[in-house]
């Protein structure tokens, strides 16, 4: 399409083998900041920070290589003019490796009550405040720009779950419309900090083929630099978000980037990448670590329940490469038990850091050519409850 321009040639992206048997793939990513080897998970850095951990640990301990910011929570704090001055979101949080920015469509999407919706645009209510504000395609990349991540989101309307036909379909034509401004807009305006960003489309057409493959179609015909699959996740049937994903995964170009967004538990993860996809976020090791969920090799733990009280073994014995080796499922539950924040805190780290092994497992049995036969056993072990 002739949407296109230089800066969609910022990123490379290098495919290294795939699964002989499923499409499984192992590549690497390079960008301004660092290369980033696939599939990988992405941590979520909502408002600049991966809640409860600091950045040292988050890149050393959990050994991520790329987090994730919000344009709609870092748009109303601390604002662009902030975040301009102290020299874009990578100096403003200390965060060296790559960034992608969400560009803030999801969000909107969960105030429904407090937003309007249009060909225009989408007005709606801080949370924070309650004050009046309006996004649209051109002034979501504005800051996106003014951010700084590597990787910009295009602005799209992700479709609750369920909805009907016409309601999706409406839809999808609003965000492939959104998108055309999107790229226009893109391609108007330069990097504010000596280094050349991204954009994504976003593939979107809720639960209906013909509406994903439609999208699917569009959004590989413009040649970005990657493409991502949104609208899954959002309370349909695991099996339907796999059979959406697998469809859309076939359509788009096979030489870039395929970003599933919002996604998921370590079985979603395993299943996601069993079918072609290469990036993944979820705010789920984090929000779930906060509230005692513990997920291991061998099955999903509560921390909370009384049967560890005396169970000095590691949070997960078989994880040599985790970071959890110096406390003890006693230890743990007593923290969450007096209410401590460290317990928290310790066990966001650990599941962030098993999302990051699992990836880098998949990535080492991809590359060995036995994907399939780990995926399979793998995906019994991560989704039993201990």
């Amino acid at each position: 399409m002739d949407y296109l321009c230089a800066n969609f040639l910022s990123m490379q992206f290098k495919l290294e083998k795939t699964d002989t048997k499923s499409a499984a793939r192992a590549g690497e990513i390079s960008t301004g900041h660092g290369k980033i080897q696939t599939p990988i998970f992405m941590p979520v850095g909502t408002v600049g920070s991966v809640k409860g951990i600091h950045m040292k640990e988050v890149k050393e301990d959990v050994k991520a290589q790329i987090i994730l910011g919000n344009t709609y929570h870092l748009f109303l704090r601390p604002g662009t003019k902030i975040i301009e001055q102290a020299g874009g979101l990578h100096k403003f949080n200390s965060w060296e490796r790559p960034i992608l920015t969400d560009s803030g469509g999801y969000q909107v999407y969960s105030l429904s009550g407090t937003r309007k919706l249009d060909e225009t645009g989408v007005l709606f209510r801080s949370h924070i405040d309650g004050s009046k504000h309006k996004f649209t395609p051109e002034n979501v990349m504005d800051t996106q720009r003014s951010i700084g991540a590597d990787i910009m989101m295009a602005f799209d309307e992700c479709t609750p779950y369920p909805c009907d036909y016409d309601y999706a379909s409406k839809s999808l034509d609003i965000t492939h419309h959104w998108l055309k401004r999107c790229v226009t807009r893109f391609n108007e305006t330069e990097p504010k900090y000596g280094y050349q960003q991204s954009l994504f489309p976003i593939v979107q057409g809720s639960v209906y083929k013909d509406l994903r493959k439609k999208s699917a179609e569009e959004i590989a015909s413009y040649d970005a630099d990657g493409n991502a699959i949104g609208g899954l996740s959002v309370g349909e049937p695991h099996e339907m978000m796999y059979e959406m994903t697998e469809l859309v995964c076939g359509i788009l170009p096979n030489d870039k980037p395929r970003y599933l967004m919002g996604v998921g538990t370590p079985e979603n993860i395993l299943e996601s990448i069993a079918v072609g996809v290469d990036m993944m976020d979820c705010v789920m090791p984090t929000r779930n670590g906060r509230n005692g969920m513990l997920f291991t090799q061998n099955g999903i733990i509560n921390i909370k329940n009384k049967k560890w009280e005396a169970d000095f073994s590691a949070l997960d014995p078989d994880g040599t490469s985790f970071v959890d080796k110096a406390y003890s499922k006693a230890y743990v539950r007593h923290l969450f038990s007096a209410r401590e924040f460290l317990g928290s805190m310790i066990a966001s780290q650990h599941n962030l850091a098993f999302y990051l092994w699992l990836v880098g497992e998949a990535r080492k049995h991809i590359l060995a050519g036995d994907f399939a036969e780990w995926k399979n056993k793998m995906v019994v072990r991560v989704r039993q409850r201990l």
